[in-house]
């Protein structure tokens, strides 16, 4: 009987790794573009959602997954970017306030599903029976973990490391970080912040894009409103972890990600969404900052 709910806890822990690393993806982008115009991009998983459709239409067309991939990665790129300079970019010339910011985001939003509601149409796109990435399962003894969560995991880990790399270690990169501390700084060293902007939102969308086909690849479908609720989730993500910081943002990702599952061992799976809600409240009671926010001193 242990050893039943060993192999079940190693199952359900490569599932809850899995989506919490798909969930990390996605609060990236949040948090980078927090980081910088302390904004909650309430679109983003719109980003998600036509990177999926990208990935999808691309693996349809007959296209090998390793060339979905850069179709949805650049899809996620390009909308994310366009909608920075169409809605967010004139708001910030205008100084127009945090408030507006946001509505125009959840006006994008609701733009954006009804878009792909009226082109590709409302029904269901499925990928078929057979599986692009392959492997249906690896087989560990007695455990048997599916083949796409495992793909998932993978990516996306390998997807952060490009990510941390371009952050810490590139030119602009750098410069992000430089508009992130102090814009008016980083403007008299020769940054121009609205370039940087347009990169950060831009790299953002690229990783839900990604995140997007990931989820598509595991779901075997898409939807116009597949953002929805994976971008609320990535947003309590990054919240949890502490929004504003990268390290963190995963962090929570993978935390949520565990979240979801131990309910579903739990037999809660009809309230898994509901289970990350309450988590999110429970952490804005105790820790508003984030689980891993260090407490700061402050000098009068």
């Amino acid at each position: 009987m242990d050893g039943v709910i060993i192999l079940e806890i190693l199952q359900q822990l490569a599932n809850g790794l899995a989506l919490g690393s798909a969930y990390a993806l996605i609060a990236l982008g949040y948090t980078m573009v927090y980081g910088i115009i302390q904004l909650i991009n309430f679109a983003h998983g719109e980003f998600f959602m036509i990177g999926a459709y990208a990935g999808v239409l691309a693996i349809k067309a007959g296209l090998p997954l390793y060339a979905a991939f850069p179709a949805a990665i650049t899809a996620g790129a390009l909308i994310s970017a366009g909608v920075e300079k169409i809605a967010y970019k004139p708001l910030r010339k205008k100084n127009s306030g945090r408030l507006a910011a946001l509505i125009t985001a959840i006006g994008i939003s609701i733009f954006l599903q009804n878009v792909i509601f009226l082109i590709p149409g409302a029904d269901l796109i499925g990928l078929g029976t057979k599986n692009p990435m392959g492997i249906e399962k690896y087989v560990f003894g007695s455990v048997e973990i599916s083949g796409t969560k495992v793909y998932i995991f993978l990516i996306s880990i390998i997807l952060m490391i490009i990510f941390i790399y371009i952050v810490h270690f590139t030119k602009s990169g750098k410069a992000m970080r430089a508009v992130s501390a102090d814009r008016d700084t980083a403007m008299l060293m020769g940054i121009d912040p609205d370039r940087i902007i347009s990169f950060t939102f831009a790299l953002g969308g690229a990783l839900a894009g990604a995140a997007g086909l990931l989820f598509a690849l595991d779901q075997n479908q898409v939807s116009n409103f597949m953002g929805l609720m994976p971008g609320l989730k990535a947003f309590i993500a990054a919240v949890i972890g502490g929004i504003g910081s990268i390290p963190r943002a995963m962090a929570g990702g993978l935390i949520l990600g565990l979240m979801e599952t131990l309910a579903v061992v739990l037999g809660f799976s009809q309230f898994k969404d509901a289970f990350a809600f309450i988590f999110l409240i429970i952490i804005l009671i105790l820790k508003p900052a984030g689980i891993f926010a260090m407490a700061r001193k402050e000098k009068v």
